[in-house]
């Protein structure tokens, strides 16, 4: 399941996105330094927005609830209402892996329009985590799960806790780029 991302997009990239969706974006201070991020591992701080006063808020928290073995890095979505916690977590890409042993085939997943995508995530307390479901007919040939993609369309009702979740669905094919890394 995905235990990498990247986000190598900029400030500029987001404060479009959510202008195109008549949806402020604010932050807490000054403009923060939005760095680009090859390689967003679990514990990792990474970049999400949740929803705020009709609009988007940028914030930092750490991938991960805490558990019993470990961070949980993913969440299963099916069945779930999700009524509070939402967040997107925004990804120039995200990484599977292939193969029984190491070293495992690296693949990489990115929007083929050359956007970021936005992956549907919870927070609990301090940190967050992405949620999955089935896999579209991208990813199917690399993993049986995958994280949630939201398209553009759906992003102010998943930030929107007063209303109901949009469902999830796969991106249909050809939506995702995939080139293997190793």
């Amino acid at each position: 399941m995905c235990n990498e991302f990247r986000f190598e997009n900029s400030l500029t990239d987001i404060l479009a996105a959510f202008s195109q969706l008549e949806m402020p974006l604010t932050w807490a201070g000054g403009a923060p330094n939005v760095e680009p991020r090859a390689s967003i591992r679990p514990t990792d701080p990474a970049y999400l927005l949740t929803g705020l006063d009709g609009g988007a808020h940028l914030s930092q928290l750490r991938w991960g609830f805490p558990g019993p073995r470990g961070p949980i890095i993913n969440f299963r979505s099916e069945g779930r209402t999700f009524g509070r916690g939402r967040c997107l977590v925004p990804a120039s890409g995200f990484f599977e892996f292939t193969g029984a042993k190491a070293p495992k085939s690296k693949w990489s997943f990115e929007a083929a329009d050359g956007g970021f995508l936005a992956i549907a995530g919870l927070i609990r307390d301090d940190r967050f985590t992405l949620l999955t479901g089935e896999p579209g007919p991208d990813i199917a040939p690399y993993h049986h799960r995958q994280i949630v993609i939201l398209p553009r369309r759906d992003w102010a009702a998943w930030l929107d806790t007063s209303r109901p979740a949009p469902s999830f669905s796969p991106l249909p094919a050809g939506s995702l780029k995939v080139v293997q890394i190793r």
